[in-house]
Order: structure tokens, then C-alpha cells, then sequence
């Protein structure tokens, strides 16, 4: 399958277009990936639209693609929204990648009650540009078009009163009238996540993951007073890098993404 690369723009492009790979990722491609005249790429705006095309010409840390075809994939709706708590050991940025390859749509780090990792002054910044860097590596990784994006961390506070005014992670992206299904998993649940059915009317799913110290029962108040569901995957109790992949993992099938 031919390697994806990310531009800022494909604006305008046409059939038959040239356009050129520059910056950090031509010079990846060129030094590092060390393609070649012919190859075959793909360039993607990272909000849908991908540009395939063969390689036209190459200079020591740019090329050409000569654009053979376009597509551009609608923002699915319901969007899959994970909220990744803090944790320490980057266990955190293990979840976020591989949310990234299973097709989270927007990620939200969570500064949860038990979070033993904590971002704060220069750090806020940090963190928040290190995630969005690893959902690009990742995205690009799995040939996806769409980059998951990263917000701000919040505070349980706040992540109840965002989801209670329409959404967490950008539930407006479809144009659509908000409406949020909020899941926070816990593995005392009753309710199973692979026997929950999401309100067919949804236009985001949040899923909400807690540190490796677990949630807060007052934070679990908090989200189940603004309409969380709690649900648990199963018997065993996983860690917080692998817990939001395999539940994001059971929503792509449950949607019939998978």
C-alpha cells in the first residue's frame, strides 16, 4: 500500500495536478523513506481528502506528485471522542497512538483526580503538541485521512459542563445538532460495553478512560449526574493504555465500522 504523507492543504487540487511535498515530510520521504521517480504516494489535508499520484520529480529534500486521483471521506457520525486520563510512564501516549490506528476521531486529556502525571505551566503546551504529534505519526501509520485532533487538557469539572453544552471533542463537525453519548468505563459496572446501544441519534461518543489509580468516586458522580452510561469491557481489569483502544475497538465494530 502506498505511504501517506501529510500537507497543509489540498485546496484546489485537480487530476492531473502537480503538487510538492516539501518541509519536514518531503524530506522524510526523500532522505528517509528514500522513494523514488515513479513511486506511488499519497498526500492527505488530514481532515479527509487524499491525493494519490506517482512521483513526477525529486530535489535533495522535496519531490512532485503528479495527481492521478482525489477523494475525500465525510467526517463519520457518529464521531468517537476519547478522553485519556493522565498517567505516568506514557502509558497515556501508548493509548492516544493506538486510539489513533483503531480511528479515534478527537482525544481530550483528562486531569483526573488520581492522575499521578500532572501537566501545568509550560507543560500544558508540551504535552498537548507531544499528542498531536503522536496522532500524526500514527494517522500516517495507518493510512488514515482524517488526523484525530487534540484539545486542551480538562478538568473533570469541565468535561461534565462541556459535554452537557453539546459536546467534548467536536461533536459539531458533521453540522449536525449535537447530541453526546457520554460512557465512562468501570470495571464494577453491570451494564457491558458490547451490550450498549449508543442513542441512534447521536452525533459523538465520548468515552471516558481513568488513570491507572482508577476514577474518583466523586468523579464518577460528577459524569453520571451530566448523563454518563458506565460500562465495563469484561472480567479482567486493563490498564489505562489498552483499556480505551479495545473499547474503541468494540464501538468501531458495534457501528458496523469494523
Amino acid at each position: 500500500m502506498a505511504s501517506l504523507y501529510l500537507v497543509d492543504s489540498l485546496d484546489g487540487v485537480r487530476v492531473g495536478a502537480s503538487v510538492a511535498l516539501d518541509g519536514p515530510e518531503g524530506r522524510h520521504a526523500v532522505t528517509v523513506a528514500r522513494v523514488r521517480v515513479g513511486e506511488t504516494l499519497r498526500l492527505s489535508d488530514g481532515r479527509g481528502t487524499v491525493a494519490l499520484g506517482s512521483v513526477a520529480s525529486l530535489d535533495r529534500d522535496a519531490l512532485v506528485l503528479t495527481v492521478s486521483s482525489l477523494t475525500t471521506s465525510p467526517a463519520p457520525v457518529p464521531s468517537l471522542t476519547l478522553v485519556q486520563a493522565l498517567a505516568k510512564g506514557g502509558r497515556d501516549e501508548m493509548a492516544v497512538q493506538a486510539a489513533t490506528e483503531i480511528g479515534v476521531d478527537h482525544v481530550v486529556p483528562w486531569s483526573a483526580a488520581r492522575s499521578v502525571s500532572r501537566w501545568e505551566g509550560a507543560k500544558v503546551a508540551k504535552g498537548q503538541a507531544r499528542w498531536a504529534a503522536i496522532a500524526q505519526e500514527a494517522a500516517k501509520q495507518a493510512i488514515r485521512s482524517r488526523v484525530p485532533s487534540v484539545s486542551a487538557p480538562v478538568t473533570t469539572a469541565a468535561l461534565a459542563a462541556g459535554v452537557g453544552s453539546g459536546g467534548a471533542g467536536g461533536a459539531g463537525d458533521s453540522g449536525l445538532e449535537a447530541r453526546v453519548a457520554l460512557v465512562v468505563l468501570d470495571p464494577t459496572a453491570t451494564v457491558r460495553l458490547a451490550t450498549w446501544e449508543p442513542p441512534s441519534d447521536a452525533t459523538e461518543i465520548v468515552l471516558v478512560v481513568g488513570p491507572e489509580g482508577g476514577i474518583d468516586g466523586s468523579e464518577f458522580d460528577r459524569l453520571t449526574a451530566a448523563g454518563a452510561v458506565r460500562v465495563r469491557l469484561g472480567d479482567s481489569v486493563l490498564r489505562t493504555s489498552t483499556a480505551g483502544p479495545a473499547a474503541l475497538a468494540v464501538l468501531q465494530a458495534k457501528l458496523g465500522r469494523w
